[in-house]
């Protein structure tokens, strides 16, 4: 369990080398993200294009955890996202949710407010 929530928080501090290949490698050959905003994206090419499409327009990234727990091969990330995009800046709250298997993530839900985003950055 300790090893669950720490890879998921290593994973949570990578966000902010914006490095696609370093964040897919996080997941399982197979392994889902679910921006709950949009269609569920799985195995390692989709997640590449999928992940490296909405990041292109970044140019930095910071993610503070605010709670995360873990119970077995489930670990839930309370955080807030603070991002840059070109020259707009987002503070997003956010709950992710992990399913771990094997020290890789299989499935990662995302939950937030689409408009706080989408306003921050029109």
């Amino acid at each position: 369990m300790a090893a669950n929530e720490e890879i998921v928080r290593n994973f949570i501090a990578a966000w902010s080398r914006l490095n696609v290949e370093e964040l897919v490698g996080y997941f399982t050959p197979d392994g889902t993200y679910h921006n709950i905003m949009a269609k569920p994206v799985s195995g390692h090419d989709n997640l590449r294009r999928f992940i490296g499409g909405f990041i292109r327009g970044w140019s930095a990234t910071e993610w503070q955890i605010l709670n995360l727990i873990g119970h077995g091969d489930v670990v839930i990330a309370e955080r807030v996202d603070r991002t840059t995009v070109g020259d707009k800046k987002v503070e997003l709250p956010c709950c992710g949710v992990f399913e771990m298997s094997d020290g890789k993530i299989k499935v990662w839900r995302d939950y937030f407010d689409l408009a706080t985003y989408t306003k921050a950055v029109a």
